[in-house]
């Protein structure tokens, strides 16, 4: 709350800065100030536009790093090119936002695309903004694989998880646990070609199902695939006791992983619709380039609403 507040000093100071600077150049109509205060108010603007945003950043886990898992559906190469459209369009994102990314997992696809990607994002509430993205994406065009020229439908999961503090503890039962190796099919030079490495760890109780290549020790690739897994059962386990409050609440809405959040469609038309939200953006290349900030926006602002009227509920009910 301490440093939502200093920034919101610090937002005042700088708008009170550019109203004196506004002042001196209309005083002596000098166009070099003018054009300094109005590179400012944008900059502003922007600087506004993001404290609004974390203001809606309220979740216990917001304010951590992301770990984002993408998986392509059934299709082959039409789904895998699309999950590795998937992957451009967040790397993109995160390069806009000045977030850093560590890949901790890429299976490429046998031709051409991604049949799955893990990854950490690091910065500010990286998770509290991600988080918006899980779901089944749906891309609907003209498949560039298609020598016919039909439209193809694709889908691609995205799953979002927070980078757990050291203090939190997951248990996980290592008899609930199938761990698997096998030598990694990307790049990597020899030694990661021509050894099991690579670690594919599965979660029986639940069916989670992580995997690491990229390190070339075995070892290190168990622990990434281990913290990976620990962030996807708490995750899981979160949405639990979301879906329970919605029980509560006698809300219907189909919340988690398996739902279809977002279509893009480039053929017969260009449209992006999120179907949580209802938003709609016509121009999908943008969007594919990593503008997505106006997605995450509107639908942090309706699960902040949607909380509000929950806990009302809630307490009508105890009353």
């Amino acid at each position: 709350m301490l440093a939502q507040k200093e920034k919101v000093h610090k937002l005042e100071e700088r708008h009170e800065e550019l109203s004196l600077l506004l002042e001196m150049a209309e005083e002596e109509d000098d166009q070099a100030t003018f054009q300094e205060v109005q590179q400012g108010i944008q900059q502003l603007r922007r600087q506004v536009r993001a404290a609004e945003l974390e203001r809606l950043l309220s979740g216990k886990h917001d304010a951590a790093n992301a770990i984002v898992t993408i998986h392509s559906g059934a299709g082959g190469t039409e789904a895998q090119d699309w999950a590795d459209m998937l992957l451009r369009m967040y790397l993109r994102w995160c390069e806009r936002r000045g977030f850093s990314v560590k890949m901790l997992d890429l299976m490429p696809g046998e031709e051409a695309g991604t049949k799955s990607a893990t990854f950490l994002v690091s910065g500010p509430f990286a998770y509290g903004y991600l988080k918006t993205e899980a779901g089944v994406h749906r891309l609907v065009r003209i498949s560039p694989f298609d020598a016919s020229g039909r439209r193809h439908t694709s889908f691609a999961s995205v799953f979002v998880a927070p980078e757990l503090d050291e203090n939190i503890e997951v248990e996980v039962d290592e008899k609930d646990l199938r761990v698997d190796t096998y030598r990694a099919s990307g790049a990597g030079g020899q030694h990661v070609n021509k050894t099991s490495s690579a670690v594919r760890i599965t979660h029986l109780p639940t069916g989670i199902v992580v995997q690491c290549q990229n390190e070339r020790s075995q070892h290190k690739n168990r622990a990434i695939a281990m913290k990976i897994l620990k962030a996807r059962l708490y995750e899981l386990e979160e949405r639990k006791r979301e879906q329970e409050k919605q029980k509560l609440h006698e809300e219907k809405k189909e919340i988690g992983f398996g739902s279809q959040i977002r279509s893009y469609v480039l053929h017969p038309y260009q449209m992006v619709k999120d179907h949580r939200t209802g938003m709609e953006v016509g121009n999908v290349n943008d969007v594919l380039d990593g503008n997505i900030d106006r997605f995450i926006e509107v639908s942090l602002q309706q699960s902040l609403a949607e909380g509000h009227n929950r806990d009302a509920g809630l307490a009508g009910q105890k009353e």
